[in-house]
């Protein structure tokens, strides 16, 4: 079942992105994200309620919760810089940089979790590293010291702190319900995330924010809860070095809908590095059930 579960958060991962994209156009990344959160906090908790995993919070342990604090501020970094990527950077060349933190994923789970490391593995990130870097190519001439750049920057560190997110977040729900799991962390990320807001001095930005930007933040953040939801019920009974690489499949999704809704194009190489991605996830996700 969790495999269902992987895939769900695949496909909400892939949609979050391109509505978000379309939400950042004119809106601070910063104060979209703080906005995405609320939204993906109500939207969690609400699954708590329906669950009625709410009362068993008490019984958490001191381990537990500190490991989900980690988790959550990773994840308010991780979503700070990827946002902050995306709205200076084509959806086509920041989301694969992002999706690379599988490669470190995997090695973070084979060091902390004993999860294997099989010779399947290592093709598998040969493949996804080949495909991440194919890409990831450079258009026009590159000024590393041209604002326009430092997208470069953020969608890297994107994928350091998502990385460590799924560890964290694997160990951190492994005594808790995950959905009750999922609304800590977004506690966090909310705190996080606001924090940024008012110590950037971009509060003032809220009011300013058209409808039509605000509407595709708020459906960003119904599909980020979704993909959460699914996303650490899979951790929670798959394993992260599996879970983890099917996750990133949102990576088609994402290609997909920035074609037919932003017409962004692949050029022949990208479309080489997006099927080497792909080949080297769905090895990882087949060499699991042998």
């Amino acid at each position: 079942m969790w495999l269902f579960f992987a895939l769900g958060s695949a496909f909400f991962a892939g949609l979050s992105t391109i509505l978000a994209k379309c939400g950042i156009r004119e809106t601070d990344s910063t104060v979209a994200t703080a906005i995405r959160t609320f939204v993906v906090l109500i939207f969690s908790f609400i699954i708590v309620l329906i669950v009625g995993s709410g009362s068993t919070i008490t019984e958490i342990s001191n381990k537990t919760w500190v490991f989900l604090i980690l988790s959550g501020l990773s994840t308010g970094a991780s979503w700070l810089c990827y946002f902050k990527a995306l709205q200076d950077g084509d959806v086509n060349k920041v989301v694969p940089i992002d999706k690379s933190s599988t490669i470190l994923s995997m090695v973070l789970a084979f060091i902390f979790l004993r999860e294997p490391f099989t010779f399947s593995s290592i093709i598998a990130v040969l493949l996804i590293g080949s495909g991440t870097l194919l890409m990831v190519e450079k258009t026009g001439n590159y000024d590393s010291t041209s604002k326009d750049r430092y997208w470069l920057i953020y969608a890297f560190l994107s994928a350091l702190f998502a990385a460590l997110t799924s560890i964290l977040g694997k160990i951190g729900i492994e005594e808790v319900e995950s959905n009750l799991g999922t609304a800590i962390r977004t506690v966090v990320v909310l705190i996080m995330s606001w924090m940024m807001v008012f110590i950037s001095g971009k509060k003032d930005k809220i009011h300013g924010i058209p409808k039509n930007d605000f509407l595709f933040i708020i459906l960003s953040g119904f599909a980020t809860g979704a993909s959460w939801l699914c996303y650490y019920r899979a951790l929670q009974d798959g394993p992260a070095s599996v879970v983890v690489p099917i996750d990133k499949l949102s990576l088609l999704v994402t290609v997909a809908f920035s074609y037919f809704v932003l017409k962004e194009r692949l050029s022949l190489k990208s479309l080489a590095g997006l099927i080497l991605v792909t080949m080297g996830t769905l090895l990882i996700t087949f060499s699991s059930f042998t």
